[in-house]
């Protein structure tokens, strides 16, 4: 399963809001939604947060695998 932890920490650290995310950024609130929720989201949003936070894809997102696997 891919995480997002590593977008809600980078978010914390830079103490840029959701809320900033929305209404400075022009993410949209299902995007956050997925991402809170560790769905899918296109490659396209992952290069907006990469521009956003000026990092790799891997500051972001994560691997772990399934505890079923």
């Amino acid at each position: 399963m891919i995480t997002y932890n590593g977008l809600w920490r980078m978010m914390k650290e830079r103490g840029i809001t959701q809320y900033a995310l929305i209404h400075t950024y022009g993410i949209s609130p299902g995007q956050i939604t997925r991402l809170k929720r560790n769905e899918y989201v296109s490659t396209h949003t992952i290069d907006v947060f990469c521009c956003i936070f000026n990092c790799e894809v891997g500051d972001i997102m994560e691997y772990q695998p399934d505890e079923k696997n």
